[in-house]
């Protein structure tokens, strides 16, 4: 296929894909409220508030945006790999679509970790801390900005397990290797919690770098034994040759 022919196909593939998430949006806006409710949850007795005309319906429209994204992400991956799929080797066709599936699952997966654990952590840690001095009284705006800032960091930070063992598959690092930079990825674990973390508190921050940590080691895991069946599986059998 010529160049402009591949540059015409991701166009249409990019606004298809933009189009989704659009519909989505809006459809998720049709509920919103429901959501904020959902959103609201890990905060218990916390009254919100809203500071200026308009942060509700802002703030409306950024978590139907954020819920949004995350109903149209299979579709957008299935166009992304609609794209691609068509230049790659058989055993790449193989590799990419499980992968590609897990990522959809480890990133949900994320945000509920996020929602169900880190953000409980957090506003339980900020609460207390001046419970004594002044009352909680929080914008509307900037308790979701936080909310779902950590949801969404939390779901890209999920993303490390894929990330080695598509590594691993292609043959570019081993499971030995990545073992012995443990030192190293707990170190960038602490740095990453601690980056990705709005709050900047240390148990929220301890979470994220420990769930970190712990998908790195599971990725480890997953390079081994996929190393493993391949050592245990006998290469293709050459065809025969053509009598001449």
């Amino acid at each position: 296929m010529p160049l402009l022919d591949h540059l015409e196909e991701l166009r249409q593939r990019v606004l298809r894909s933009l189009l989704a998430v659009v519909l989505a949006a809006i459809a998720c806006l049709v509920a919103v409220k429901p959501l904020v409710r959902l959103l609201e949850e890990p905060a218990g007795s916390i009254h919100f508030l809203q500071l200026a005309p308009g942060e509700f319906l802002f703030v409306s429209f950024k978590v139907a945006g954020y819920a949004g994204l995350t109903l149209a992400l299979p579709y957008v991956l299935y166009q992304g790999l609609a794209f691609v799929l068509p230049g790659l080797t058989r055993n790449e066709r193989r590799l990419i679509a499980p992968a590609v599936a897990g990522s959809a699952v480890l990133f949900l997966g994320g945000l509920a970790f996020a929602w169900w654990a880190l953000v409980p952590a957090a506003l339980r840690f900020l609460v207390s801390y001046g419970a004594d001095v002044v009352e909680p009284l929080w914008s509307i705006e900037r308790y979701l900005d936080f909310v779902l800032l950590l949801m969404l960091a939390t779901g890209l930070a999920f993303q490390l397990p894929v990330l080695q063992l598509l590594l691993g598959l292609f043959g570019l690092i081993n499971w030995k290797s990545m073992l012995a930079a443990w030192r190293w990825v707990v170190l960038s674990a602490s740095l990453a919690g601690a980056v990705l973390t709005p709050s900047t508190d240390p148990i929220t921050m301890l979470l994220l770098a420990g769930a970190i940590t712990a998908l790195f080691l599971i990725g480890v895991g997953l390079v081994a034994l996929t190393e493993r069946f391949r050592a245990q599986t006998p290469p293709d059998a050459p065809p025969p040759e053509a009598a001449g």
